[in-house]
């Protein structure tokens, strides 16, 4: 059993500082906002009046399935 010690493996740990924790830090941020953002698009558009709906080409039925959207779903999000 002798040199069985040089096939010790080793174990890699990530090693976290504190710009990488900067940098998920302000993704999860910008994920916040662009959530708040879209929940108060989607609440403007509800706001809007039938004939408003109908010069921007929507129907009030396109509207209430946007609205019934989750706050997540970004439709800009690649998947």
């Amino acid at each position: 059993m002798k040199g069985q010690s040089a096939f010790v493996q080793r174990v890699h740990t990530p090693s976290f500082n504190l710009q990488s924790l900067s940098v998920v830090a302000h993704a999860a941020w910008a994920r916040l906002v662009r959530w708040q953002m879209l929940h108060r698009q989607r609440q403007h558009l509800a706001a809007l009046s039938d004939e408003m709906l109908k010069d921007i080409g929507r129907s009030r039925a396109d509207v209430e399935a946007e609205v019934s959207r989750p706050f997540w779903d970004d439709p800009l999000r690649r998947r």
